[in-house]
C-alpha cells in the first residue's frame, strides 16, 4: 500500500469513527404528536368502528400508537385496517410478521405475493405485499406494508433495515409503522378483492397527513 493509499484510508476511518461517535452522543427524539388516531373515519363509502386487543396483544405489540378498525360500506362488505407506528426510540420496527401469526391461528396460507398500488407521491406505483390464507370455508386476504419518513414505502425488511440505517444516521429518525388492511370472504375465489386494493390505495393516500411527529 502506498503512502498516499494509506492515507486516504486512514482518513476514511477516521471520518467514520467520528461519524459514529456524533450520532451516538444526540439524543433520541421522542414522539410527540402520533396523529394516526386522525386518520378520517369515513373513506370513501367506508364507516369505521374502532376496535381493541387484549392487553397482552398491546404489550408484545409495543408499539407507540395503535389504530385497529373495521370498515364497512352500504353493502356490509368489512375492510379491516391495523397501523402499528414504532418511533425511533423503539427502533422503528415490530416483530409483528402475517406469515407466522397466520398458521398459528389456524390459517393455511394459500398465496403470497407482490401488488404495484399507485399513489399521489409515487404515480409510479409501490410495492406491496399480500397474502391469502383459509381457515375451514373462510378466506383471507391481507395486503401489508411498512412506511416510513410519510411517503417511503417498503415490502421488505431488508429495505426497511437499509431506510432505518440511513435515516439514523442522516435525520437522527428511523420511526416507521406497519400497515395492514385486510377482508374476508366465504369460499371466495383465490384472488385479491378488487375493493381492498382500492382501500389500500387510499389508506397510502392517507398516512402521509397524518405521520406522527418526534422531536
Amino acid at each position: 500500500m502506498t503512502n498516499k493509499s494509506f492515507s486516504l484510508s486512514s482518513l476514511l476511518l477516521l471520518t467514520a469513527s467520528a461519524a459514529i461517535v456524533i450520532v451516538l452522543q444526540r439524543d433520541v427524539p421522542a414522539v410527540i404528536r402520533t396523529n394516526l388516531e386522525q386518520i378520517p373515519m369515513q373513506i370513501a363509502g367506508y364507516t369505521a368502528s374502532e376496535d381493541f386487543f387484549s392487553d397482552s396483544v398491546y404489550e408484545e405489540l409495543n408499539a407507540d400508537k395503535h389504530v385497529y378498525r373495521h370498515y364497512t360500506d352500504s353493502v356490509g362488505r368489512q375492510v379491516d385496517l391495523y397501523i402499528g407506528y414504532y418511533g425511533t426510540a423503539k427502533g422503528g420496527r415490530t416483530p409483528h410478521n402475517p406469515y407466522a401469526c397466520l398458521p398459528s391461528q389456524g390459517w393455511a396460507i394459500l398465496d403470497i405475493g407482490e401488488i404495484v398500488i399507485r399513489t399521489n407521491y409515487a404515480p409510479e406505483g409501490v410495492s406491496l405485499n399480500y397474502v391469502i390464507s383459509r381457515n375451514g370455508n373462510i378466506t383471507k386476504y391481507i395486503i401489508h406494508w411498512y412506511q416510513s419518513v410519510r411517503t417511503k414505502v417498503l415490502d421488505s425488511g431488508l429495505k426497511r433495515n437499509i431506510q432505518r440505517f440511513v435515516g439514523k444516521i442522516i435525520h437522527n429518525r428511523n420511526d416507521g409503522a406497519y400497515v395492514q388492511v385486510s377482508t374476508t370472504r366465504v369460499a371466495a375465489a383465490e384472488s385479491l378483492p378488487e375493493e381492498l386494493t382500492q382501500y389500500a390505495q387510499n389508506i397510502l393516500n392517507l398516512l402521509p397527513e397524518y405521520w406522527p411527529e418526534e422531536q
